[in-house]
């Protein structure tokens, strides 16, 4: 019984995926064929065993027609629904749970940094030199792009000053990680939406994780609507910044 059990655990670990990719679905219809054929296209080269997790976060148009289209035709893919708008950290956090592989990662579906980078960052982790890594957001400035980057460059120096950031990029859309050393920052994670990009940064830095960043190339995109509104979300990360240093 011992020597089946065995054989089976093995068989188990055989079948998983060295990177699980998350990939966090909101109103994608316009993009969502297009970009998930560049990133498999990648993925396909990498030279690493994969899976897509699709995490639908209730989307008013039919990207959950096009994710349950999708991964019906690719078993690589599977897809978690969600039954009411929960968030993009909410969106991510539950694909890294439902994860198998022991790299797991997210990056922005849109690909508005190219998904060519994912298996530089795999690699890094695969050898031991980093328990995460990062895209380090570099500007092809451009009319459209310049209001994000102030915010972002500006975000980057205040949140290092309230909470201690180590001037991380740390809204980054483009995270990967040694899952079993992120799980146990992720349960202490609470922020379902934007900010949690900040907040797991903050708590794997104070956990003692090896962080390292990469420059990537951000390219905004002009021909789809952006889900990030400045006001409202200015807002909320400077109450979230604010309380969170509290909580600290």
């Amino acid at each position: 019984l011992r020597s089946f059990l065995l054989l089976c655990m093995i068989a188990a670990m055989k079948k998983r995926p060295q990177l699980s990719l998350v990939l966090a679905c909101y109103n994608e219809a316009q993009i969502f064929n297009e970009s998930v054929r560049h990133i498999v296209d990648v993925l396909k080269r990498s030279g690493f065993t994969w899976e897509i997790i699709l995490v639908e976060d209730k989307s008013p148009d039919n990207t959950a027609s096009l994710v349950a289209a999708y991964c019906k035709s690719n078993p690589r893919c599977r897809a978690i629904y969600h039954t009411n708008n929960r968030g993009r950290g909410k969106s991510v956090g539950d694909g890294i749970r439902a994860a198998k592989g022991a790299i797991v990662g997210y990056i922005d579906i849109d690909c508005e940094v190219s998904p060519v980078y994912i298996p530089e960052m795999v690699a890094m982790i695969a050898a031991n030199k980093a328990d995460v890594v990062i895209g380090k957001r570099i500007y092809r400035t451009t009319f459209s792009s310049l209001l994000r980057e102030v915010f972002s460059l500006g975000y980057q120096w205040l949140a290092d000053r309230m909470i201690g950031t180590g001037g991380l990029d740390t809204e980054t859309g483009y995270k990967f990680f040694r899952r079993s050393k992120i799980l146990p920052v992720l349960a202490k994670t609470r922020h379902p939406g934007w900010f949690w990009d900040t907040e797991i940064m903050v708590r794997a830095r104070r956990a003692g994780l090896r962080i390292t960043e990469v420059s990537v190339l951000f390219l905004r995109r002009d021909d789809k609507q952006s889900t990030v509104q400045p006001l409202r979300d200015i807002t909320d990360y400077l109450i979230s910044l604010w309380r969170f240093r509290s909580q600290l």
